[in-house]
């Protein structure tokens, strides 16, 4: 544990911006299972729509230092690439 004032206050923001971003964290991961399951269920016009409220999403994680510009760029990718599969 923290032993002076200094690391105790940092100790607690530690634990409050990790918390903050679990959250974010795991809106990211909903936006990618929404997606997901609509190119499951075979529905491209489904997964379109989610995959549209998911890039902003993505881009702010990123934009906030939460994820690596590779790593959403990946998913991005791989998410388009999915959809696109649908159709043929």
């Amino acid at each position: 544990m923290a032993n002076s004032p200094q690391a105790r206050k940092r100790a607690k923001q530690a634990e409050e911006r990790r918390q903050h971003n679990v959250e974010f964290r795991s809106e990211f991961r909903t936006h990618l299972k929404r997606v997901s399951y609509a190119i499951e269920a075979g529905k491209k016009e489904d997964a379109e729509a989610a995959y549209k409220v998911a890039l902003p999403v993505i881009d702010a994680l990123v934009g906030k230092g939460l994820i690596h510009k590779n790593k959403a760029a990946r998913h991005k990718s791989r998410l388009n690439k999915r959809i696109k599969a649908i159709a043929a």
